[in-house]
């Protein structure tokens, strides 16, 4: 977008060119490990323009379907307990959950979902794992949505146990800008996840200090906002006190930083 401004003479002036800014939300992807707890990483393509080569967790931009109230009827939540969540995240909350349980399945191959007896979708079973592997490209492909794919399988997405944690906005001067939406959830335990081979070609499950400690030596490349938010979450004793801590919190985080130069 360029922006203009007339001076003295009346003759248009042009003066920047200003990024637009696309909303995103990424999912934080948590399981207990051996006294500690540890989460979900991807490492991007190098060609990525945005976090190229960089560890992040699974997330993306959110698309217009991601909006449709037809996710309500195939969705669990938001519960209650969640209403300062809801009323954080303003009138497009259903857009950024339904968007980062989508981002989730498409680069973590992770879905988050109740089946149709109201049971947590853990131990998937060989042909259910059959078959989202399939619907996974699909959806990636948007040759399918992901209610598309909740009906076919009579699956509700387990918004109820997403839960929002901080929001940041890209510095104007980065090659892509996003305003995203952060949220940290329970990884189903029998669920392991995988990278897609496309955005994603490399995933692994690290705890966070660890994962800072590994990009202090240059082994495991960061973006400066993913090396803050793991001090944060390193915090924690485990995954249990994390998630309790945001189900109880009611004040939210918008970050906003500047690019600095010299």
């Amino acid at each position: 977008m360029l922006y203009t401004s007339p001076d003295l003479n009346g003759v248009s002036k042009r003066l920047q060119y200003v990024q637009p800014i696309r909303a995103a939300a990424t999912i934080v992807l948590v399981r207990s490990a051996l006294d500690d707890f540890e989460i979900f990483m991807v490492r991007r393509t190098t060609r990525a323009v945005f976090g190229g080569g960089m560890y992040v967790f699974p997330g993306g931009r959110v698309d217009g379907d991601d909006h449709l109230q037809r996710y309500d009827a195939l969705s669990t939540g938001p519960s209650v307990g969640q209403r300062s969540q809801r009323r954080a995240l303003g009138n497009e909350w259903r857009g950024y959950w339904i968007a980062g349980i989508r981002e989730c399945f498409e680069e973590a191959g992770l879905l988050l979902a109740y089946d149709g007896e109201g049971m947590w979708l853990d131990d998937l079973g060989e042909e259910l794992k059959r078959r989202l592997a399939g619907y996974r490209q699909q959806v990636h492909d948007r040759a399918i949505t992901l209610a598309d794919l909740c009906e076919k399988e009579q699956l509700r997405l387990a918004i109820d146990r997403v839960h929002y944690w901080e929001r940041w906005v890209t510095p104007q001067g980065s090659p892509r800008r996003f305003d995203t939406r952060f949220f940290v959830a329970e990884a189903p335990a029998r669920q392991l996840g995988r990278h897609d081979d496309g955005e994603t070609v490399d995933s692994r499950w690290i705890t966070p200090a660890d994962a800072i400690k590994q990009s202090d030596k240059g082994a495991f490349g960061l973006m400066s906002v993913t090396r803050k938010q793991l001090a944060a979450l390193s915090s924690y004793r485990s995954a249990k006190d994390l998630v309790e801590a945001l189900e109880a919190e009611r004040r939210f985080i918008i970050n906003r930083p500047r690019m600095v130069t010299g």
